[in-house]
């Protein structure tokens, strides 16, 4: 059988016992199922044997000879996805029952259960030890797409991880607000009201801010996690008032990042606000939460207003509606009022029409009783 790999077809099928798999390194479908019957034949004819497979690589020469490297390259320009893999891996590495373990061992998964029991013995929630299975899933599945091993077990994710779902009240915003200084206090208004990741607010720039578009101007993320992540957010009166008294504070800048600081980046990061945040929920008394909060709060207020799902997507730049759908919760009234609005929902009648409706059978009803001898 043939199967597509990214962009190129594989072909697989069994001979004399033994799995055969190879990459035709074409796109065409139909050269791959010629190969493929070439690679038949010729196994038939006797002309090749199966080829030897070079023993399998431990778990850590593999990571160190071949997905740190392709992770490097990979995610060059996305300096904290790399360090998310190379994290996750050098974890990985302190379980030295997996580390020695070739990859294609049958008791693989049977470490990586032990791996996972382990992590926890060690406190660590639910989340983390996903994130660090994420990075363990990734490598096993690069080995089989590369050639080095046939198959991997299946990793599975830990159920019971704990979402974001803090909401601040206009209330608690407003307390958060006043008690925050600069500049938190300008970095917290612009997520509250544009629903922007905290990464990308960081890293605007005064280039990216249009004024003259919409009715208060927009703002523009020219990158992110993912091409749905590039969008254009409209500015609401009260962001385009705090970015315009910033931008002549700065003397007009054509140019440049709207929150500059002395940091490796040229502008401000997580670390930057840890003190000011810190500082603003003590003397608030708000409820603790984390920045990335202030985004899940303006989408939830966002699908509450009855925003679709397919416009939250856009405006949150998620790459799936799977994951805006989390923010939409269409009350009863919500789903009768679009549910009216379908042919066959609707008796389609105008006040007018239900009144003379109405008058009709009075009529009606008047004629029968005359007909069956009323006064």
């Amino acid at each position: 059988m043939i199967y597509k790999r990214g962009k190129r077809y594989w072909y697989r099928f069994m001979w004399d016992g033994k799995l055969v798999r190879e990459s035709t390194k074409q796109g065409n479908d139909k050269v791959a199922r010629q190969m493929e019957a070439a690679h038949r034949t010729s196994l038939a004819k006797g002309e090749v044997g199966i080829r030897e497979r070079k023993k399998a690589p431990s778990f850590c020469e593999f990571a160190e000879k071949q997905f740190l490297p392709w992770a490097e390259t990979t995610f060059s320009a996305k300096r904290k996805t790399w360090l998310y893999y190379r994290n996750g891996v050098r974890r990985l590495k302190g379980y030295s029952q997996l580390c020695s373990l070739p990859l294609d061992d049958a008791k693989l998964g049977e470490k990586v259960s032990g791996y996972i029991a382990h992590r926890q013995a060690k406190g660590l929630q639910v989340a983390s030890v996903n994130r660090e299975l994420q990075v363990l899933r990734r490598l096993l599945h690069l080995a089989v797409e590369w050639g080095f091993v046939d198959q991997v077990p299946k990793i599975r994710m830990l159920s019971g991880e704990q979402h974001r779902e803090f909401v601040l009240s206009q209330e608690e915003e407003a307390k958060y607000l006043a008690a925050s200084s600069e500049p938190l206090a300008s970095v917290a208004t612009v997520l509250s009201d544009t629903g922007m990741r905290p990464e990308e607010c960081y890293r605007l720039r005064w280039e990216y801010i249009i004024w003259v578009n919409g009715r208060h101007g927009s703002l523009l993320v020219t990158h992110g996690k993912t091409a749905a992540a590039r969008r254009s957010l409209p500015m609401t009166p009260r962001v385009r008032a705090l970015l315009e008294t910033r931008w002549k504070t700065q003397e007009k800048p054509t140019e440049g990042y709207v929150w500059p600081a002395p940091s490796k980046s040229g502008h401000i990061e997580p670390s930057s606000l840890k003190k000011q945040h810190a500082k603003a929920l003590k003397v608030s008394k708000v409820r603790r939460f984390v920045l990335y909060s202030l985004r899940h709060t303006f989408l939830t207020r966002l699908g509450a207003s009855g925003c679709n799902v397919w416009t939250l997507a856009r405006i949150a730049g998620h790459c799936s509606i799977a994951i805006s759908a989390r923010y939409v919760h269409p009350s009863e009234d919500a789903v009768l009022t679009a549910m009216s609005r379908l042919p066959g929902h609707n008796s389609g009648h105008s006040e007018k029409t239900q009144q003379e409706l109405r008058s009709s059978e009075g009529l009606q009803a008047t004629q029968n009783e005359g007909e069956n001898g009323a006064p």
